[in-house]
């Protein structure tokens, strides 16, 4: 399983908005990835100066997004709807765009169910809950 530490996700996307900017060509994770950096312009700045936010710390406490996790979410969804992981995921997507007229807004509906089922999983020191998952998404779209 891959298992990339902090750095290593952060460079990636320092790598994929540096690839971007200089017309280089993306190649496999690269291209998502880019997509959840354009869809985020609020990012850019920061993308812009790997040297400043390498190392930076985003403390939710404080109301702080960590905007890596974030993006790193955009990509994990990818996948799931990609391969219909957990069955049945990319069904009630499509539900989620109908309901919110846009796909971001699909997405980050579906962001709020991974990361609470992720939180339930560290929290609980379990196997993430494909079951709940879906459960929680069908509560997203009026259908639980």
């Amino acid at each position: 399983m891959f298992n990339p530490s902090r750095d290593q996700v952060r460079q990636f996307f320092f790598s994929v908005w540096a690839k971007y900017r200089a017309g280089q060509p993306l190649a496999g994770a690269e291209q998502p990835a880019l997509e959840a950096v354009l869809a985020h312009p609020e990012y850019h700045a920061m993308l812009d100066q790997p040297e400043r936010y390498l190392d930076r710390d985003y403390l939710p406490d404080a109301g702080e997004t960590n905007p890596f996790l974030h993006l790193s979410m955009h990509l994990a969804i990818a996948e799931q709807l990609s391969v219909d992981q957990p069955p049945g995921i990319r069904a009630r997507y499509q539900q989620l765009i109908k309901l919110h007229d846009d796909e971001m807004g699909a997405q980050h509906a579906v962001m709020d169910c991974l990361a609470e089922m992720i939180w339930q999983a560290q929290r609980h020191q379990t196997a993430f809950d494909s079951t709940a998952y879906l459960q929680c998404l069908d509560r997203q779209t009026g259908d639980a």
